[in-house]
């Protein structure tokens, strides 16, 4: 656990965070990483619905859950809505990420939060901003799907999802970015303002060099695995030892110190290799070479080799390598997390560096109910106001659930 004393940069802001799977609690990770207060408002008696997932999902409460207490709260019952009114009017922030019409629903929508705490600043993650999408339900594959993300990732004709959910981590970093200005804001203004960020919008700007691409010159860009050329080494390249590689050669420095690095100088002397115009019009001759001759090597002298030449490079690495990858665990960029069950792992830190700040972990996810007494009192409730709600099962401190 992270023993420093220095104040992170948001100690003292206090977030309520009503999110679900991963793009409120993205939004809420990043917060609480930073230092905000955070209280996961999860619904009683059985809590977020991730901490039961399994398959893909296995993994979404143990990481974007840290640094949060668990506040499980019966919203369906007027106690349990009393409760979020009085904290919302103690909040900085309010994040959620119900689906369309859901938290009007329950009674906290902007309209109403924002007359309880004009301060507050209020984020709405949702799937598509206003327009002819707004009440559709929406998902990250969905979204991939339909915003060309899919299209460009797979082959021709087989469209293909990211590897991870991009769009729901890039919408929930984004109403960060936006909670942040609305906080900078208040500080001139002293009013509160809602937030919006969706999953729709942020696969657009992701695709928004492709569409430049095909604004100019009128013609559709190929998905990434038919894309035209601008290097003539960009590919990966079997190795002796069954495993691939990654190499990158996007100058005629690299080329130069490649060849020389690799014992390859008889390359520098041949006139169709000249320019990397020249050996994207020989690829076919450059390739066979180079899958010959790197196919004769294993995998580690190639990456000893290519680190020797400074060009880019990679190894083809599995997520579960990640684990124990020396760069990571370097100065402590993974944060050694209780897992459910009694396991541990080191999980990544938010990639951020800022001044001296740790980012650390100042919290295990919490068990349900975990923190929530606790934050209560806090927040000002007596211990016979938390007893009642305990009693009543309005609050769940089950913590061993």
């Amino acid at each position: 656990m992270d023993t420093s004393k220095a104040k992170p940069p948001l100690d003292g802001i206090k977030v309520l965070e009503l999110g679900h799977t991963v793009m409120g609690p993205t939004a809420g990770l990043i917060l609480a990483d930073l230092g905000a207060e955070v209280a996961k408002i999860e619904k009683a008696p059985q809590g977020d619905d991730t901490r039961r997932m399994k398959g893909f999902g296995a993994g979404f409460f143990s990481y974007f859950n840290r640094n949060k207490i668990s506040l499980c709260l019966d919203l369906k019952d007027r106690r349990g809505r009393d409760v979020l009114d009085r904290l919302v009017g103690q909040a900085d922030v309010l994040v959620e990420n119900f689906g369309p019409g859901t938290i009007d629903r329950l009674g906290f929508g902007y309209e109403r939060v924002s007359r309880l705490n004009p301060r507050l600043v209020f984020c709405s993650l949702k799937g598509f901003m206003p327009g002819p999408y707004e009440e559709r339900l929406s998902l990250d594959e969905a979204v991939q799907m339909m915003g060309g993300l899919a299209y460009m990732t797979g082959p021709r004709g087989r469209p293909l999802r990211a590897g991870a959910s991009v769009t729901d981590i890039l919408g929930g970093t984004f109403g960060v970015v936006g909670i942040l200005a609305a906080l900078r804001e208040r500080e001139r203004t002293g009013k509160g303002q809602l937030v919006k960020a969706t999953l729709f919008e942020a696969v657009a700007f992701m695709m928004a060099q492709h569409m430049t691409i095909a604004a100019l010159t009128g013609e559709e860009p190929p998905p990434m695995p038919e894309r035209r050329r601008i290097w003539a080494v960009y590919d990966l390249f079997p190795t002796a030892d069954g495993k691939q590689v990654f190499l990158g050669i996007t100058n005629e420095a690299h080329w130069t110190r490649f060849c020389e690095a690799f014992g390859f100088k008889d390359f520098l002397q041949d006139p169709d290799f000249e320019t990397d115009a020249l050996r994207i019009k020989n690829r076919d001759r450059l390739s066979d070479e180079l899958m010959s001759r790197l196919g004769a090597m294993d995998e580690k002298r190639i990456l000893l080799l290519a680190e020797k030449a400074i060009i880019p490079f990679a190894p083809i690495s599995r997520p579960a390598q990640l684990l124990d990858d020396p760069h990571l665990k370097h100065a402590g960029w993974l944060l050694e997390t209780k897992l459910p069950g009694g396991k541990t792992a080191g999980l990544p830190k938010i990639p951020l560096a800022i001044g001296d700040h740790s980012q650390g972990l100042y919290r295990h996810p919490p068990k349900l109910g975990e923190g929530g007494r606790a934050f209560l009192m806090n927040s000002g409730f007596s211990t016979d106001e938390v007893e009642r709600l305990v009693n009543a099962r309005v609050l769940v401190e089950d913590i061993d659930a």
